[in-house]
């Protein structure tokens, strides 16, 4: 190409030409460079939004497999199909960051709720995933509820890279995705760091926000105690999460899951069943290697990877004969990644600007955006249903005058013509006239019309409903709240991740030379009166007085008793299971509680898992005490059979059964008692049965027990336990639900109730009614009775208020603000 002269069209030889060269500053122009760049990745790549907790490539990536129709009911498709389609028409950056947001999307131990649906080698805590012409991806179920309704003007779309296409602002996201699912990233000159949670307590938490604007972060941290984190383990100190909930910074540390079993007869090891928060066992491994060589670890002999897909991950780390197990648990925990530390650092978009975020903050911006969502859902629907309207109103004058119409359009000389008369004629709009003259002459039947009558009817009550939403932003936000809770109903597991505020006691002495046997009991350890506990979720600790122990200041305090014995800190207790055995735990190995006034915290207490073996599918009952003194044991199954085990010498063994269970059968409560206490017998039909514990005599380890209560076909005991004798106030607690939902996501209506308004019955009848179902319900999901007052915590240890007493036997609940799980 011919070069030419600055101002001047004519060509001019090689060299004879002029440059014009603009001076610019470098510190200016760098300093706008940067600046571009930087709101570039903070804006368009690193940070989620706080309404939908999602990055743009992730909106994207949901977004247009939704648009592909790859629904959970759909076959899956490559991924590199579904790389491509985003590239291409969304996400101009390159296939590997596309095809990285894809998996962590589909991976089950890095979102607590996936959003895809992934069939193949997605990866692992150790290794990463396939390629993507190996791998296929669909939507998982989940991911439907946050894209619903983007057909229905409920966010604003925004033109793509090349303004060819549009794409949403932000998903719908009837899920608050932030809080549930975490992220990840880190910007210019800022990063992000948010915890997964439970969804069931942080949709409680909305729905009490919703209800109570004004809510104190205090009493939404009743509702979501902490992170629960994908792949379980235990959070040990809740002040750091306290920190994060109020200022948006704070930090935890998380443990692995690990008991104490043997591995071969004569040999102790470490068992180690779930792992810290994106912690893979490879890495496990490679730090105990490190750990021995560098003479940091001792007492260890081998570790055995047993992890598989049945059972789930298992790593087996052998211990030395001679050397404490819970010592060398404790070197695990100081220089492995068996004990982790998680900083919370929660920044999102909020208007288009990072802001750091606490607890409150959080829920306010997804509570907002979702009634956002519905209000512009509800006026789309009102729009779309008055234009259906009109038309039915139109087509309604056509058919009544159906003759008179057809004859003003053979008489009119075109269209144009027909639909001015028409018009005219019926006073009719413009698209009713529209309408009519595209009407199928098959739309003419009497039945047609009493369709059109019935549309017409229920279009208008539709309508009303929306205006009455519209209208009423108290019946707004009601409308909100219901949705969240089916959403949590749906979709919400239970709890993975265990709360402590402590980690317990620890064991004595230098850690890497401790070389005393496991059976040895350590002589600085008075044997002197205690209290062994039992939580209601499943944490095992002993006081450090002789004092029982007491729940009177419920609100501040962490988790309820189940069940508590006296003993001694040398002795040894039972712990009851549903399988009907007894398995001894030497009261020594639990976490001493130290006194403190009011309401201790019981979250320094050890998992049952961790001092005893328990078989698949079996949970712990209770704790009994050993003692040749102590009283009969009553039991009391799910299929109504109730045994009193009579006072005998214990075996010498570590478990054994103490009644015959039939197949199917379980045991669901047991209890010390007398002849003057009173039975207790609660089943899913609602029906309560108390009759004197002399009317069941005692029977051996091994006989099967008696009939304790009748029950029809398909209901089973929901509560079996005792009042003792000479009990002033005692509560009957009942929780109503769903027999078919899932346990733990469920929420139900409660009564409480004074135990002496039912009438006591004889020994296997079907007792008396306790509560009245409601709309919705047809069985009792959880019962207790006891010496009052009741308290009800969640899946966390979180407490849970209770209602005032109803006088009525029978009557009918009141909704709960969260699920419960437990009672005591």
């Amino acid at each position: 190409m011919a070069r030419t002269r600055t101002g001047s069209a004519q060509p001019v030889e090689p060299g004879d030409y002029t440059e014009k060269i603009v001076d610019i500053d470098v510190a200016t122009e760098m300093e706008g460079s940067f600046l571009e760049y930087a709101y570039s990745v903070i804006y368009a790549r690193a940070l989620p939004d706080a309404r939908d907790g999602l990055k743009p490539v992730q909106r994207r990536i949901l977004y247009m497999m939704s648009d592909m129709g790859l629904r959970p009911d759909r076959s899956h498709v490559k991924s590199a199909r579904v790389v491509g389609e985003v590239m291409g028409k969304l996400h101009p950056h390159g296939d590997t960051a596309i095809y990285d947001a894809l998996v962590r999307l589909a991976q089950s131990f890095s979102l607590r709720l996936p959003m895809v649906d992934g069939h193949g080698n997605f990866g692992s805590l150790d290794d990463g995933p396939a390629a993507p012409r190996y791998t296929e991806a669909r939507l998982a179920p989940a991911a439907l509820v946050m894209t619903t309704g983007l057909d229905e003007d409920v966010v604003d779309f925004v033109p793509n890279y090349d303004n060819k296409l549009t794409q949403p602002e932000v998903l719908p996201s009837a899920i608050p995705n932030l809080l549930v699912n975490g992220a990840s990233g880190i910007a210019v000159g800022m990063a992000t760091n948010l915890a997964p949670h439970n969804l069931i307590e942080v949709i409680a938490a909305a729905r009490h926000l919703v209800a109570n604007p004004d809510a104190p972060l205090e009493d939404l941290m009743r509702f979501v105690p902490g992170p629960d984190l994908p792949t379980g383990g235990k959070i040990v100190g809740l002040e750091g999460i306290r920190d994060a909930y109020r200022t948006g910074r704070g930090s935890f540390k998380t443990r692995a899951t690990a008991k104490i079993e043997n591995v071969t007869p004569k040999r102790k090891g470490i068992v180690v069943t779930e792992l810290p928060y994106l912690v893979g066992p490879e890495k496990i491994i490679d730090k105990i290697k490190e750990g021995v060589q560098s003479k940091k670890l001792s007492g260890i002999t081998a570790v055995t990877d047993l992890t598989d897909r049945a059972k789930g991950l298992r790593l087996v780390i052998e211990v030395k004969t001679g050397f404490n197990p819970e010592a060398v648990l404790e070197q695990l925990y100081r220089y492995t990644p068996m004990e982790d530390s998680f900083g919370m650092n929660n920044v999102a978009l909020v208007d288009g600007q990072p802001r750091t975020l606490g607890l409150r903050e959080m829920l306010r911006v997804w509570v907002d955006h979702r009634i956002d969502v519905v209000r512009r859902r509800s006026a789309f629907r009102l729009a779309r249903k008055k234009a259906r309207l009109h038309l039915v109103e139109g087509l309604l004058v056509a058919i009544v005058d159906i003759d008179e119409v057809i004859q003003v359009i053979r008489s009119s000389d075109d269209t144009g013509a027909a639909r001015a008369r028409l018009r005219e004629v019926f006073d009719l709009s413009e698209l009713q006239a529209d309408y009519i003259l595209e009407l199928q002459l098959r739309r003419l039947t009497k039945f047609s019309r009493i369709e059109l009558e019935k549309e017409q009817q229920t279009l208008g009550e539709e309508i009303a409903e929306l205006e009455a939403i519209l209208a009423d932003e108290a019946r707004l936000r009601r409308l909100v709240s219901d949705e969240m809770a089916e959403v949590a109903r749906v979709y919400g597991t239970p709890r993975r991740t265990i709360l402590l505020d402590s980690a317990g006691a620890g064991v004595s002495g230098a850690i890497g030379t401790v070389s005393v046997k496991t059976s040895a009991v350590p002589l600085e350890v008075e044997d002197t009166p205690c209290w062994a506990m039992l939580s209601a979720t499943g944490l095992l600790a002993r006081s450090s007085g002789a004092d029982e122990p007491q729940r009177d200041d419920h609100r501040h305090a962490h988790d309820v008793l189940r069940s508590v014995v006296p003993t001694t800190a040398r002795a040894e207790i039972g712990v009851l299971t549903s399988a009907g055995r007894v398995v001894r735990v030497s009261v020594l190995e639990l976490p001493s509680l130290p006194p403190t006034q009011g309401a201790p915290s019981l979250s320094g207490g050890v998992p049952v898992a961790e001092v005893c073996t328990l078989e698949p599918g079996e949970r712990v009952v209770t704790v009994v005490s050993l003692a040749e003194d102590a009283p009969t044991l009553a039991l009391g199954t799910a299929a109504g059979v109730v045994k009193r085990v009579a006072r005998g010498d214990v075996p010498n063994r570590e478990s054994w059964e103490v009644i015959g269970l039939r197949d199917g059968d379980s045991v669901v409560g047991a209890a010390p008692v007398s002849d003057e206490d009173e039975l207790v017998f609660v089943s899913s039909e609602a029906a309560l049965l108390r009759y004197p514990a002399s009317a069941v005599r005692p029977q051996g380890r091994a006989a099967s027990g008696m009939a304790g209560m009748k029950l029809p076909d398909g209901q089973r005991v929901v509560f079996f336990g005792a009042v003792p004798a000479g009990t002033d106030a005692a509560a009957v607690v009942t929780i109503a639900g769903a027999s078919d939902a899932l346990p733990g996501t469920q929420t139900g209506s409660v009564k409480t109730t004074a135990f002496d308004v039912f009438p006591a019955k004889g020994r296997a009848t079907g007792g008396v009614r306790a509560h009245r179902f409601l709309k919705g319900e047809d069985a009792l999901i959880l019962a207790w009775v006891g010496v009052a007052p009741p308290h009800a915590t969640g899946s966390a240890g979180q407490p849970i208020d209770l209602p005032e007493a109803d006088p009525r036997r029978d009557g009918s609940g009141v909704a709960l603000p969260a699920p419960v799980y437990a009672i005591g």
